[in-house]
C-alpha cells in the first residue's frame, strides 16, 4: 500500500456527515478529484454542481469496482451506515449495510491496491458492561443494540484487514454530531440536532430522552476535522487503527435547554422519553480520547455554548430567510 491519497470516493456522500465532508475534501483534493456517490440522489445543487456524482449502492460491489476504475480511486470515505434507531426498527438491513457493505470496501482495498480506507464506527460499540464515566479506548465492548454489534464486527473487520492483508484502514467512533446543515439520520442523538430547529421555528420541543440523560457529543466543524486529521495522520504512528475513541463535551437534554435558554429565554422543553431512552442508557455519559490525542493529535475546538450559540445564529438567519430545512 502507497502513502498517496489523490482520487477519492464518498460513499455516502448524502448523509449528516458526508454531506458536509464532502466539500471541504474538494476544497483541499479539489472537485474533480473528489467523487461522491450515495444510493439517493442529493438534495444539495451545490453538491452536485462543484464535482463527480455517482449513484451507488454499498451492497453492490460490481458497481464500487466500476466507480473505482472510472475515476482511478485511490481512497474511499464509507459514510454509509444504518444507524441506532433506524437499526432497532429494521436489523437486518443495518447488519447488511454496515457489515456486508463494509466487506465490500474492504475488498476493493485489496482488489484495487487502494491507498487507504476510512470507516468511520461509533460509541454504540459500548454497553451496560462498560464504564460509563471517562469510558477507556480498550474496554469492554458488548453493546445491546444491532448498530452497536454492527460497528464492533466492522473495528475487528477492518483490524484484520490491517494485520492479515497490510489494508490502511482507519476510523473514529463518533460520538453523538451535531450540524447546523444537515437534519441528523435516524440516531439516538438526533435529539440534540432537532431541538435547535424546533427552538427557531416554534419555541418549544419534545425531547424523546429524559432531562439527566448524558451523552458524549460534537459539533460538525469538529467532527470533519478529528476524521481528517486521521486520514492524513502518519500510518506508523497509529497504535489503534479503527477504534478510536473522539469527544468533545458531554451534556444532558436539561444542560442543553439551560444553554439554549441564554438565549431564547421564552424557549420551553418537555421530556417524552420513548424506545430510544433505552439504547442512550446502554451508552456512555463520558469517554476518554487519550489514544486520539497521543497518536495523530486530536483536540476539539468547540464546547456547548460556543456550539449552541453557533447553530442558534445560522438557523435563525436561515428562518428569516424561509429556508430553515433547505
Amino acid at each position: 500500500m502507497s502513502n498517496r491519497m489523490k482520487n477519492i470516493l464518498i460513499i455516502g456522500a448524502c448523509g449528516q456527515i458526508g454531506s458536509e465532508l464532502t466539500p471541504v475534501l474538494r476544497e483541499r483534493y479539489g472537485n474533480e478529484n473528489v467523487v461522491a456517490a450515495d444510493i439517493k440522489h442529493p438534495e444539495s445543487e451545490k453538491l452536485l454542481e462543484s464535482g463527480p456524482f455517482e449513484s451507488l449502492d454499498i451492497m453492490d460491489k460490481p458497481s464500487i469496482d466500476k466507480v473505482i476504475e472510472k475515476y482511478n480511486i485511490d481512497t474511499i470515505y464509507n459514510m454509509a451506515a444504518i444507524l441506532s434507531a433506524k437499526g432497532e426498527k429494521n436489523p437486518r438491513a443495518c447488519w447488511d449495510v454496515n457489515i456486508d457493505g463494509v466487506l465490500n470496501v474492504l475488498q476493493c482495498a485489496i482488489d484495487f491496491d487502494l491507498a487507504r480506507i476510512i470507516m468511520p464506527s461509533s460509541i454504540a460499540v459500548f454497553g451496560p458492561d462498560t464504564p460509563r464515566e471517562n469510558t477507556p479506548n480498550d474496554t469492554i465492548l458488548r453493546p445491546t443494540t444491532m448498530y452497536g454489534v454492527t460497528k464492533v464486527c466492522g473495528e475487528r473487520l477492518c483490524d484484520y484487514y490491517v494485520r492479515r492483508f497490510g489494508v490502511d484502514v482507519r476510523g473514529l467512533r463518533y460520538p453523538g454530531i451535531i450540524s447546523a446543515e444537515t437534519l441528523p439520520g435516524g440516531g439516538t442523538t438526533d435529539y440534540a440536532v432537532e431541538i435547535f430547529y424546533k427552538a427557531v421555528e416554534f419555541g418549544r420541543y419534545s425531547c424523546f430522552l429524559r432531562e439527566d440523560t448524558r451523552l458524549p457529543m460534537m459539533y460538525m466543524p469538529d467532527c470533519i476535522e478529528a476524521t481528517l486529521q486521521l486520514a492524513e495522520a502518519d500510518f506508523d504512528n497509529l497504535i489503534h487503527h479503527n477504534d478510536f475513541n473522539v469527544s468533545a463535551f458531554s451534556f444532558t437534554p436539561g444542560e442543553l435547554v439551560e444553554c439554549i435558554k441564554r438565549y431564547m429565554p421564552d424557549f420551553e422543553c418537555t421530556f417524552e422519553p420513548d424506545y430510544r431512552q433505552e439504547i442512550a442508557d446502554s451508552w456512555p455519559s463520558s469517554i476518554d480520547d487519550t489514544p486520539a490525542r497521543e497518536e495523530w493529535g486530536w483536540k476539539p475546538k468547540w464546547n456547548l455554548d460556543s456550539m449552541t450559540k453557533d447553530m442558534l445564529e445560522k438557523l435563525s438567519k436561515r428562518h428569516k430567510e424561509g429556508r430553515l430545512y433547505k
